[in-house]
């Protein structure tokens, strides 16, 4: 096919599909810089990446650009929930469960926090400890999208004695060779894409964003925007954001390091001779824990396994079985796949808001492009 994005990378020939919807998207969607990787089998089969890394398209997008993942993060930090918590006789107590699968009721802090709270994890912890649920724990579920790394990363602090990040470093990044941080060095900025903002909702847009910026103090409202910290422009390119520990909303990775870790969980747990999870631990946490209207995202329904989100049958992302991992805000994507034995990662530094649910066109094309490749 013809284009004009030069696609840099490896990409075993049964994939070549893979490797056109990728083109593809520069040419019908504006994308900007991304990348896409594909594990299966235990082998990297897909690891492309284009475009730039920067608004201007100074800075071309390459093998070690990383970039934010937003709520990709929560995957990660549920990873780290499960070698700890479950791991340990007596730890699987269903409060800790409510955690993972949106069902604690404490998805806002309803006191106005100030700017700058969401770097400081004392604050935040504290407000939350504080806070009276918003429903009665258990009895429903919503989406926990800031509040679920600090409820979360501070259970793997107690048992641990180590913050999140450097858990998940120690942990799982370090031995794996993964690309993904969860507090960024300073020394890495240079290599870390720009992240394009979603344009704010007009006046009258019919989606979960316009809603939810309709009422200030909505308990929606306040799980995305409060402390104000993201509404700021330019926050999440800032030297304080990439530092700062949010483990549900600023990991910073490549789509291969997701493909990796991904395709880890897909074969059982282990890779390259060091074990992430146990076979148990992956199946328990696919189970369905939360699956209905959610009461954070307005009615709109969302399934979530142990920390995961899974696919919903009206809305499914893979074609049969069932996947589990977690999509980013403005479009980045990891899961596993065990029925396909498939890890999956796709990151990128424009973001939208997709008109069909949460379902980003770009990565639905190169989902569908992998399976029809297998």
């Amino acid at each position: 096919m013809i284009t004009t994005v030069a696609i840099q990378g490896v990409c075993d020939a049964r994939f070549r599909g893979v490797k056109e919807a990728f083109a593809q998207n520069f040419a019908d969607y504006g994308e900007v810089g991304a990348a896409v990787a594909v594990m299966t089998g235990g082998r990297l089969v897909v690891d492309l990446w284009a475009g730039h890394a920067d608004t201007a398209l100074s800075r071309p997008w390459q093998q070690e650009t990383i970039v934010n993942v937003f709520s990709t993060t929560k995957g990660m930090t549920a990873i780290c929930a499960h070698r700890l918590e479950f791991a340990q006789a007596g730890k699987s107590e269903i409060p800790v469960r409510y955690l993972l699968s949106h069902r604690a009721g404490l998805p806002a802090v309803r006191q106005p926090l100030l700017p700058g709270s969401a770097y400081d994890w004392e604050r935040m912890t504290s407000a939350l400890a504080a806070e009276e649920p918003w429903w009665e724990p258990g009895s429903k579920h919503g989406y926990h999208p800031l509040t679920f790394g600090y409820l979360v990363g501070e259970v793997v602090r107690r048992i641990s004695g180590k913050s999140l990040g450097a858990y998940f470093r120690d942990e799982i990044a370090g031995p794996l060779g993964l690309d993904f941080y969860i507090g960024l060095s300073g020394k890495d900025d240079a290599r870390v894409a720009e992240m394009l903002p979603m344009p704010l909702p007009e006046p009258g847009e019919d989606n979960l964003i316009a809603k939810a910026f309709s009422d200030p103090q909505s308990m929606t409202f306040k799980a995305f925007a409060n402390p104000p910290d993201l509404m700021v422009p330019g926050t999440v390119n800032s030297r304080q954001w990439r530092a700062a520990e949010i483990p549900a909303a600023n990991g910073h990775s490549d789509a291969r390091s997701l493909a990796r870790i991904y395709g880890a969980l897909a074969q059982g747990g282990e890779l390259d001779g060091y074990s992430v999870l146990s076979l148990e631990a992956i199946d328990r946490a696919r189970v369905e824990q939360s699956y209905g209207d959610d009461a954070v995202l307005l009615g709109l329904p969302s399934r979530f396994g142990l920390g995961f989100m899974l696919d919903l049958p009206e809305h499914r992302i893979v074609p049969q079985g069932d996947m589990f991992g977690h999509p980013g805000a403005g479009g980045s994507i990891g899961f596993a796949d065990p029925e396909a034995g498939l890890g999956f990662g796709y990151v990128m530094n424009k973001m939208i808001l997709p008109p069909d649910y949460f379902i980003d066109p770009r990565w639905r094309g190169l989902v569908d492009a992998t399976y029809a490749s297998l």
